[in-house]
This record gives C-alpha cells, structure tokens and sequence, in this order.
C-alpha cells in the first residue's frame, strides 16, 4: 500500500506545487479584476478554494494523461526514464482509473459554479487532454499548453459575471504568452533527449536566439496587463508597481544558460513568484 501511494503522488507530482499553482494564478488574476471587492470577501475566498483544488485535480489527472502517452518517449529521456508508468512500475490500466477518479471529484468541484462557467470549463476538456500529443505534429505544443493552462482566467471572470468580455479576452491572450515562454525555458532542460528522439518544442525552434523569444512573449504578457489596468481604470499604483514583475521578467532573461538544466529549472519556478506579483499587483489596482 505504500508502494502504491508513493507511485500515486510521483505520477500526480503533488510533491511539485509549481505545476498546479501556474495553471492557478490565471484562475485568481481573473476572478480578481471582475471582483467587487466593496461586496462581502466571503464569496472571493469560496471561489478561489474551489478554483485551487480544481487546479491540483486537473493539473494531477493531466499530468498521468501526459506520462501514459508519452511513456515511450519517457523511456529515452534521462530526466523522466524512472517514472512509474514509463518503468513499468504502474500499468496504463491503473492509471486511467486514477485519471478517471481525479476528473471524478473535479467534476464535483466544477459544479459549485454557475452554468456559463461549467460549459466552457467542460468545453476545454479536449484541449487539455490532447496536449501531450502536440509535440508529435508541432514546434508548437508550448503555445497550445499556454491555450490550455491559462483557460482558468476566463473561467474566473465568467465565475462572477456569467458573460465573457473583451478584457478578460485581452488578459488570457496574454498570459498565453507568458507560458509560452517559461515553458520554452523549461524545454531547454531535456532538448538533447528531445532531438534525438524527434520530439518537438519552442525549445529547440529557437534554440539559437531563445533570449529574443522569450523576450517577445514575456513583452506581449506585460503589455496585456498594462491594457487591462488601462481598460480596468486601475489606480496608479497598478501602474507604478508594475515595476516589480518587469524587472522579475527581466531576471529571467538575464540569468538564462540554455546549456544548464539547473538554471532553467530555477527560472521556471520562479515564475510562481511572478503569478504571486501580478496577483498582488490586480489587488493594487483594484482596491488602492
């Protein structure tokens, strides 16, 4: 049995809070900027409960859908080779039925919402599910994981206002990019294994210029959150403090050696520290 919950939490890797903490920041950036925060709190801390465990169920079944289907490909990857359906130490079988039970009590979590939000959050469930195969066809996957991964803002704007807008819209086109570059950082870590196995990725498309990249896309998410604050009418201390995630970008950037794992793996995480600041940034423009 403790075998068993051992392999349970490595293929969740509920031990590694990054993953389902990037898919929650949009969630919360978008339930933040349509928040009335002159209505009682009671209400945005129910909603960000839900939305929290809905990202480390979503993000737990994802991460099992992922290594079922790239178990093949895991086997030829230093960094992924032990993990247990790749090893063998847990069957295909015994994974959808774990799959199946996250999804289960996701589906409970799903439902504390409103009609709008359960539709379009079912509506994406072919997108999340078929991201594991994108790096077969595309250079890509990194662009439809940030579709994918930054969904949950929309969903947080249509959890209190039941009708999509144009600002939201605006909000997750951005952090699309913001995805697509700390994931193209963190490809850098298994791009050897990657080419040789003819897998694809941001990762190896700009392997010779990734500082411009992710330059770009880091430049178009700061440039989203600025209309936001523009269109939102945010005070200036929005303003004043976008600063902070500008320069925490900036670091990234900087301090980025694609020929250090590491280092990659360092920048990436960082990146829920950035979801923190811009959150704390929304409450800045919303409140003060």
């Amino acid at each position: 049995m403790s075998k068993k919950i051992n392999h349970f939490i490595e293929l969740t890797r509920i031990k590694k809070p990054i993953g389902y903490m990037l898919l929650f920041w949009p969630c919360i950036w978008g339930l933040t900027i349509v928040y009335d925060f002159n209505n009682e709190l009671i209400n945005f801390l129910k909603l960000t409960i839900l939305f929290f465990l809905g990202s480390i169920l979503m993000r737990s079944a994802g991460c099992i859908v992922n290594d079922i289907v790239d178990r093949n490909y895991d086997k030829n990857v230093q960094r992924t080779k032990n993990r247990p359906i790749a090893s063998g130490e847990v069957s295909v079988k015994l994974g959808f039925i774990y799959v199946t039970i996250l999804c289960s009590i996701a589906l409970l979590v799903l439902l504390q919402f409103n009609k709008l939000t359960i539709i379009l959050a079912l509506a994406s469930m072919p997108l999340a599910f078929s991201y594991p195969y994108m790096k077969r066809f595309t250079y890509w996957p990194q662009l439809f994981l940030g579709i994918t991964f930054n969904y949950g803002l929309l969903l947080g704007w249509t959890s209190v206002e039941q009708n999509l807008d144009y600002i939201p819209i605006i909000f997750y086109f951005g952090a699309i990019f913001w995805t697509l570059g700390y994931d193209t950082i963190y490809g850098y870590q298994d791009i050897k294994d990657d080419e040789i196995i003819g897998v694809k990725s941001t990762s190896i498309k700009f392997k010779k210029n990734p500082k411009k990249f992710i330059s770009l896309c880091y430049f178009i998410s700061l440039l989203s959150i600025v209309t936001v604050g523009f269109l939102m009418n945010f005070s200036n201390m929005f303003f004043l403090f976008l600063f902070i995630p500008a320069i925490h970008m900036f670091y990234q950037i900087k301090n980025l050696n694609i020929f250090n794992g590491d280092i990659c793996l360092k920048i990436f995480k960082s990146n829920n520290v950035l979801g923190l600041i811009i959150f704390a940034n929304l409450l800045i423009g919303k409140i003060i």
